[in-house]
């Protein structure tokens, strides 16, 4: 199984995998599988609207990073017990209006919301390719 080879709380390089293999390895797991196609964004805004709406979040959502944290861990733990996650974030944006901080800050969102898990016992692996 293609899950077996990543190790359960990470967030890296989608690299070699592909996300049609990705999400059916997640169905086969019975974990959730949370996409988002981010090359229509140009900036933080763009992105964090973009992940909300690909992965429902409510309407209250407030459209910062600790906001994305608060969605990704208390929100999702209040409302049960969890099978798991696979999240792709595919072609984060790379230019000037997105640049190496703005996607290092996304992703230390995606790291943190992988210790939080980590901490339940709950596997969540975040993938992320850019543009």
């Amino acid at each position: 199984m293609l899950l077996q080879t990543v190790r359960p709380n990470i967030v890296q390089a989608i690299r070699a995998y592909r996300v049609e293999d990705l999400m059916q390895a997640a169905q086969d797991a019975g974990q959730h599988f949370l996409y988002a196609n981010l090359s229509p964004a140009e900036t933080k805004q763009d992105v964090l609207e973009l992940i909300a709406s690909n992965f429902l979040f409510p309407a209250h959502f407030g459209k910062n990073m600790e906001a994305l944290y608060d969605c990704m861990t208390n929100l999702v733990h209040k409302s049960g017990t969890q099978p798991g996650f696979v999240v792709v974030l595919d072609q984060l944006p790379d230019h000037a209006k997105f640049d190496r901080e703005a996607r290092e800050q996304l992703l230390d969102v995606f790291r943190e919301a992988a210790d939080f898990w980590a901490e339940r016992k709950i596997s969540f692996r975040c993938f992320y390719s850019f543009q």
